[in-house]
């Protein structure tokens, strides 16, 4: 999908300007901590961006698609990363924007409990590790990219929403 498609489905300069930023912000941020980000035990830190489709929609969920996509590109899982992981993320993000039911910590929930438990399904067997165990050590890594660092910062965009809006 080109810019131009992307324009005449209804997405402004603006909202893809949005979308290809998170997507860099997110790839550099993953590829940059190197394995980890990739392993059974991981805390990825361009985690704390999932919240964002609480306050961006469509622009948020296609920018973090699109940034795990190009992040699990150096993945050492290869293709089953390539493949799974964007999608996870796209079920996590489309949750987060449509089934928030007007809450923060519910938007925040989705992309830890997706991740332990997806992720892990593909993870656990890559590196021989027991499935619960992926699925708590991811969990806990999603906890903390997600809750103590992704709800603040979904929380000081939208205060600083508030204080550009006219």
């Amino acid at each position: 999908m080109g810019v131009e498609d992307a324009v005449s489905s209804g997405l402004s300069s603006r909202e893809i300007s949005l979308a290809i930023s998170l997507a860099a912000i997110y790839a550099f941020s993953t590829v940059i901590l190197g394995s980890f980000g990739y392993s059974w035990i991981q805390v990825r830190i361009s985690e704390a961006l999932t919240p964002l489709p609480y306050l961006f929609g469509l622009p948020a969920v296609l920018g973090l698609t699109l940034g795990v996509v190009i992040a699990n590109f150096f993945s050492p899982v290869g293709l089953p990363d390539i493949i799974f992981g964007p999608l996870l993320t796209l079920i996590a993000a489309v949750l987060s924007w449509k089934f928030n039911f007007g809450r923060r910590s519910v938007a925040c929930v989705y992309p830890v409990v997706v991740n332990a438990v997806g992720v892990s399904a593909y993870i656990a067997g890559f590196y021989g590790v027991p499935y619960v165990m992926s699925v708590l050590s991811i969990g806990l890594g999603e906890l903390i990219a997600v809750m103590l660092m992704g709800y603040p910062l979904l929380r000081a965009v939208e205060r600083t929403q508030r204080m550009s809006s006219p």
